[in-house]
């Protein structure tokens, strides 16, 4: 018998039977009446299969392996456990014709204990359901994103066993979950506090050996031991431990995200049963007021909203997140937003090496029926069992807009009046299901702040509000660009903290052309509008996207309007640094499928030319103005004030200069200024210009800030000025 425990993977080719209705586990044994896939996959991913949704049987034939069989050396009895680490949506498994229990939730794993029934030979069945959800207004399965959205192919149903099945031999005394925690860290000692479920055959005692070890960095192994008392059954532990000369955790733009690997080892009578091994961060999170703090260091928080990283998400690698990950870091974020779904596993292992922090949504997105509460609460509790050992992970959130949305291209007055409602009157969904999932969360983790949901506005005397999103500029149900700074200017609670706003734009030219014609003359654009997420009718509100005479004349055009858009939210929420803002989120890093969506990264992870234009205006180092106007008439005269922020964590000797350039590229004046920038500091004005036009045509505001900085920033704001 092999060291315990010992994973024996069940991955690989299995066998496939669409049905209509399910048999208990009973299915013909013949093989040619079944399909075959390779397995973690959707069952979609099947050529034969792809736009299959509904009820899937599957099944795997498999040998014990002699080295798995028997007892241990020292004669432990050896129990063996069959795990699904992850099943869109509902399952039920039978091992050698015995029905293990049904469950529900797609992203938390589960295991069943097949001692009793384990043998030589082995077969396993698995009734696999995921319908495509027929009312979108009252939705059942908590899949987020995954059953309703309109940045992915709504063709698309990810049913299947997406994630790896194992058969796992362990001794007498299983550790079924570990979850740590930073109860206080200072610069000799760290004190976590560590919550452990234990299955027992019988009630023992047992020994836990601790050991401490440094993943990316040059630090001693700690090791510690306890002695405990185990019931027979589930058996929950609580307790401390203690590291010395522990190494923080620090976000990519604050320090190092030192990691140490977590070996939790159960002994009984001196030998391993089980153990355990997580990644885990030492470090504190915290938000005052919506203002971040970490490790008890105040920061701004730049980010974006995270799709899947595919539609398909069991393609999911290690080396795609990484990828995903190095683009945030050069464009400066500090935080993505996990958006309306809990992610492949991959992506929390990276952010946790990449040092990325995580806003993670529960994956409920707009409306749910009320029945599917008890569910939510389980499968929430799931989630943080799941997910607490990651530092990446800041935050929890309950809902993404819990208002009423079936189609976001529905603008009709009916439609308004619903969805204002559900934003402003009353959600059962926020106002009770929330509420409660909050609740739940708070006393399952303890230490992460849990938001109720995202896009909930604060009305005074009536609730506080949380995350906000804003679509001025794209939605009319909100309006014009313009009408939103007087908005935040009345009332400033509202931009605390923002975690949605942008507009949508075709991906560059070589990537268009791998799923639309080149010729704009031949595009199918109702294939665009249902099965690549474009909004056509709303993009033309704006300008007459229709006028491009060429893909690229198009491509230019929507891209030019999405950075406009991006950069007017952007440059006024770095003003209110801190005076309230403590962070934005745009809306979105990149596309799960290809897609014209809110992305600034294509299905291909080519950057459009608005990542580009996001990373300038994220520059921890950043020269800026707010324009009044874009557009002024010839007897009007505008101020042009200059600010300047620094989000690093240092004092920065820089210089500012500032150029007016008038039509005709003569320059009108020029300001220079060399001072000190504080570390962290809030938005300064340091100079203020005046345009007063002595003709029509289009004016420059140039900005260059130098010094002690790791590159240049260069900035530049047009104004047009015409006559009368």
């Amino acid at each position: 018998m092999t060291n315990l425990p010992a994973v024996l993977s069940l991955d690989g080719a299995w066998k496939l039977l669409p049905v209509n209705a399910f048999r208990q586990g009973f299915y013909p044994t013949d093989d040619d009446t079944w399909l075959t896939q390779e397995i973690p996959a959707h069952w979609q991913q099947h050529p034969l299969l792809e736009r299959y949704a509904g009820c899937m049987v599957y099944r795997r034939r498999f040998r014990l392996p002699d080295a798995l069989a028997g007892t241990t050396a020292q004669s432990l009895p050896i129990r063996y456990f069959l795990r699904f680490n992850g099943v869109f949506y509902w399952a039920q498994p039978y091992f050698n014709g015995v029905d293990l229990g049904r469950h529900e939730g797609y992203f938390e794993p589960y295991e069943r204990e097949v001692t009793a029934w384990i043998a030589s030979e082995n077969e396993i069945v698995v009734e696999v359901e995921c319908p495509d959800e027929a009312n979108k207004s009252g939705k059942r399965l908590i899949t987020g994103i995954f059953s309703h959205w309109d940045c992915m192919d709504p063709l698309a149903n990810p049913g299947g066993i997406w994630l790896p099945v194992e058969l796992i031999a362990a001794g007498p005394v299983r550790v079924r979950n570990l979850l740590l925690h930073t109860e206080a860290a200072g610069e000799t000692l760290a004190e976590l506090r560590f919550r452990a479920v234990f299955d027992a055959d019988v009630a023992r005692d047992v020994t836990l050996r601790w050991t401490f070890a440094p993943v990316n960095f040059a630090g001693a192994v700690q090791t510690t031991e306890q002695r405990r008392a185990l019931a027979a059954g589930e058996h929950e532990i609580v307790g401390v431990l203690l590291v010395r000369d522990p190494h923080l955790w620090w976000p990519h733009d604050m320090g190092a995200p030192d990691l140490y690997a977590v070996t939790l080892e159960v002994l009984c009578d001196g030998v391993v049963s089980d153990s355990r091994t997580v990644r885990f961060g030492i470090r504190t999170f915290e938000l005052h007021d919506w203002i971040p703090y970490l490790n008890g260091a105040r920061f701004f928080i730049k980010g974006n909203n995270y799709p899947p990283t595919d539609v398909r998400i069991a393609t999911t690698t290690r080396e795609r997140c990484l990828e995903d990950l190095r683009l945030a870091r050069a464009c400066h974020m500090n935080m993505l937003r996990v958006h309306g779904h809990i992610a492949h596993p991959a992506l929390y292992d990276a952010a946790d090496e990449m040092g990325m922090l995580l806003w993670q949504d529960f994956p409920l997105h707009w409306l749910y029926r009320r029945d599917v509460l008890p569910e939510a609460r389980r499968q929430a509790r799931a989630m943080v069992r799941l997910l607490g050992n990651h530092p990446s992970v800041a935050l929890w959130c309950m809902h993404n807009e819990p208002v009423y949305v079936v189609d976001t291209r529905d603008e009709r007055m009916l439609t308004r009046v619903r969805t204002y409602a559900s934003m402003f009157v009353f959600s059962w969904n926020r106002d009770v299901m929330d509420s409660e999932l909050k609740r739940v969360v708070e006393r399952e983790d303890g230490r992460r702040p849990v938001v109720r949901s995202s896009n909930e506005f604060p009305i005074p005397g009536i609730r506080a509000g949380a995350s906000t999103h804003f679509y001025y500029g794209w939605y009319t149900i909100y309006g014009r660009l313009e009408a939103w700074e007087p908005l935040i200017r009345r009332f400033p609670q509202l931009v605390r903290f923002v975690t949605e706003f942008g507009a949508q734009s075709f991906p560059n030219v070589e990537s268009c052309v791998r799923f639309m014609d080149a010729d704009i003359r031949r595009i199918d654009w109702q294939r665009l509008v249902e099965r690549h997420q474009f909004q056509a009718d709303i993009m033309a509100h704006w300008y007459d996207w229709r006028a491009a005479r060429s893909l690229e004349e198009l491509v230019q055009m929507s891209q030019e309007y999405q950075i406009k858009v991006n950069r007017h939210y952007i440059d006024r929420l770095r003003l209110r640094k801190y005076r309230p803002t403590g962070g934005m989120m745009p809306f979105m890093f990149h596309d799960a499928n290809p897609s014209v969506s809110w992305s600034i990264i294509d299905y291909w992870r080519v950057p459009k030319r608005s990542y580009e234009a996001m990373r300038l205006a994220f520059s921890p180092h950043y020269i800026f103005t707010v324009l009044e106007k874009e557009a002024i008439a010839l007897d009007e005269t505008l101020d042009l004030p200059v600010y300047v922020v620094n989000d690093a964590h240092r004092d920065l000797a820089v210089t500012a200069t500032a150029r007016l350039v008038g039509p005709g590229d003569a320059v009108l004046a020029t300001v220079e200024r060399s001072f000190t920038l504080p570390a962290d500091c809030m938005t300064m004005e340091i100079e203020r210009l005046r345009l007063i036009p002595s003709e029509p045509g289009t004016y420059r505001l140039e900005l260059t800030l130098d010094g002690d900085l790791a590159e240049v920033i260069v900035n530049a704001y047009a104004i047009h000025v015409s006559v009368g």
